[in-house]
């Protein structure tokens, strides 16, 4: 079982990779450490076979996916946990999960699982991985990527940035919920969107944090 340090890294390079090519300055900024941290860290996973370092790259093993999606799990199924039975807001939830994910045996997972009725989805709107590790594709397209007059409904949103969450759920925008893209003002990307038959401007990085599932063209009605 990797250390806790190492968990990290693991659950940092799924998520990263979820987008594409992992390099290690990304995971440098994603866990605010230095690059030589880093390469320290990557040397250790190698070691264990579990990433490999593709053009200088990163890249998870059968085995290190395997270890990421349990880690995925422990965390998701805390941050229910935090939300739904403790009352804590979505905003506060990463960190507190980050710190007890490493705490969850599988018996205790397994309990917990149960008690929660077997939820599919954490607070943020991403698939929790299953007993079995296995995980649902991630649905959905960047909110900075749908087109003016198309709607959607937002699936899931990044969980890393407190400030943000703030922010989105004042807005209205959490999972589950409709959006129209009224309209997106170049060059800066800023969209005019609509949540709840309210306006309101979206930088182009926030909307990039939202993950929609596109639903045509038609307005929501009574908005």
């Amino acid at each position: 079982m990797p250390s806790a340090t190492l968990e990290e890294y693991l659950e940092a390079i799924y998520k990263l990779g979820e987008d594409g090519e992992v390099r290690p300055t990304a995971v440098s900024e994603t866990l605010g450490v230095s690059g030589p941290t880093v390469t320290a860290a990557l040397r250790r996973l190698e070691d264990r076979g579990w990433v490999e370092r593709p053009g200088g790259g990163v890249a998870l093993t059968a085995e290190g996916r395997e270890e990421a999606l349990s880690i995925v799990r422990r965390h998701r199924l805390a941050e229910r946990f935090l939300v739904d039975v403790l009352g804590l807001r979505w905003d506060e939830v990463h960190e507190e999960a980050c710190r007890l994910e490493h705490a969850l045996s599988p018996k205790v997972q397994a309990a917990l699982e149960r008690f929660l009725e077997y939820p599919e989805r954490c607070p943020h709107g991403h698939p929790i991985p299953d007993a079995e590790l296995s995980i649902a594709t991630a649905a959905g397209v960047d909110l900075a990527e749908v087109r003016p007059g198309e709607r959607g409904r937002v699936v899931s949103v990044r969980e890393e940035d407190e400030e943000v969450l703030r922010h989105l759920y004042g807005l209205g925008v959490t999972p589950g919920a409709e959006i129209l893209v009224v309209e997106a003002a170049p060059p800066d990307g800023t969209l005019l969107v609509r949540v709840g038959g309210r306006d309101a401007p979206v930088g182009v990085g926030l909307a990039s944090s939202v993950r929609v599932e596109v639903l045509g063209q038609k307005e929501p009605e009574g908005e």
